[in-house]
C-alpha cells in the first residue's frame, strides 16, 4: 500500500507542478504582449494635437493670467497672434514649395543614374517615402 500511495503522491505532486509551470509561463506570456502592447500603443492617440484656433486660444489664455490682460488687451492679442501665424503660413508654404522643386529635381537625377530595371523599385521606394512623410505630417518648425 505504500507503494501506491507514494505514486499516486508523486503523480499528484507532478502534476502539480506542471499546472504551476504551466500558469507561470502563460502569466509572462501575456505579460509580455500586455507590455509590448502598452509600450508601442500611439502616443498621438493619447493627446491630439490641437487647432490652430485652439492653441491660439490656449495661448492668449495662459498670457491672460500670467499679465492680468484686459478683455481688449486679449482680444488685441489673439488678432496679434491670427496674423503672424498666417504671415509664418506663407512662409512656411513658400518654403514647402522650394524644397518640393529640390526634392523633385533630385529623384531625376537619381532616375537618370537608374537601370531600366532598377526605375520600378526606385518609383515603389518613392511611394512608400511619400505615404510616410504624408502621414507624419511637416516636420516641426526650426527643422
Amino acid at each position: 500500500m505504500t507503494d501506491v500511495s507514494t505514486d499516486v503522491s508523486t503523480t499528484a505532486t507532478r502534476r502539480a507542478a506542471l499546472w504551476v509551470g504551466a500558469v507561470f509561463l502563460l502569466g509572462a506570456a501575456l505579460g509580455g504582449v500586455l507590455g509590448y502592447l502598452f509600450a508601442h500603443r500611439p502616443v498621438s492617440a493619447a493627446n491630439p494635437p490641437l487647432s490652430e484656433p485652439e492653441r491660439r486660444a490656449q495661448k492668449v489664455q495662459e498670457a491672460t493670467k500670467e499679465l492680468s490682460l484686459t478683455p481688449q488687451q486679449a482680444q488685441q492679442l489673439d488678432a496679434i497672434l491670427m496674423q503672424r501665424h498666417a504671415e509664418t503660413k506663407a512662409i512656411h508654404d513658400q518654403a514647402d514649395a522650394q524644397i518640393d522643386v529640390v526634392r523633385q529635381r533630385g529623384r531625376a537625377q537619381v532616375r537618370a543614374i537608374l537601370t531600366p530595371d532598377q526605375l520600378p523599385k526606385f518609383e515603389e521606394l518613392l511611394k512608400r517615402v511619400d505615404a510616410e512623410r504624408k502621414r507624419n505630417g511637416p516636420p516641426p518648425p526650426g527643422r
